[in-house]
């Protein structure tokens, strides 16, 4: 399923076209292990970029291991419905309830580094993450709550400030085009 969803989705930028070919290369490469963790090189993620009805907001997660406000998702973990990893992500990591699609379609793909760090008290060593986004919508009424171990808060942040408030530069072209992408769909 997932490989038929990455091998479909059309690139809109140079980058999401070099992105795309690199990670059917190394999906292909490795089928046995590329949903899970146990591939230490690189390995599927999804995120989900969640905004409110008017996109005027976006929800994010001030997370515990880089510590700034960043989009929510995580590792398939051996589950090949990317869509479903980046909703139950986006719900476990927020508390948002009414977490939903804006699309079913992919909205992005992006190859992001993940740079050495302690998490649960061992070491995890840098490597990739060949990330599928999907843009999400919820309602700004949801009661919201952190994810101890992973987050600190949770927060619907300005649109307009986003990527003042969210301080990662390395993200703010994905951030940017997520934004484009979910306001063309409102």
């Amino acid at each position: 399923m997932y490989l038929d969803d990455i091998a479909a989705y059309v690139p809109q930028t140079e980058q999401e076209a070099a992105d795309k070919e690199l990670m059917l290369d190394y999906i292909r490469r490795f089928p046995e292990n590329i949903l899970t963790r146990e591939n230490r090189i690189a390995h599927l993620t999804s995120s989900g970029f969640v905004v409110n009805r008017d996109c005027t907001k976006v929800l994010m997660a001030h997370h515990n291991i880089y510590k700034v406000w960043a989009w929510t998702g995580g590792h398939a973990d051996g589950e090949g419905d990317l869509l479903s990893v980046a909703l139950r992500e986006a719900r476990e990591e927020t508390g948002a309830a009414s977490v939903r699609p804006l699309s079913t379609a992919i909205a992005s793909l992006d190859i992001l580094p993940v740079w050495g760090h302690v998490k649960r008290g061992r070491w995890v060593s840098s490597h990739q993450h060949l990330n599928v986004s999907y843009l999400l919508v919820a309602e700004e009424g949801d009661a919201l709550h952190f994810r101890e171990g992973e987050n600190t808060g949770v927060a619907w942040l300005p649109a307009d400030r986003l990527l003042e408030l969210t301080c990662e530069w390395e993200m703010d072209e994905v951030y940017t085009k997520l934004l484009e992408r979910a306001r063309a769909l409102l």
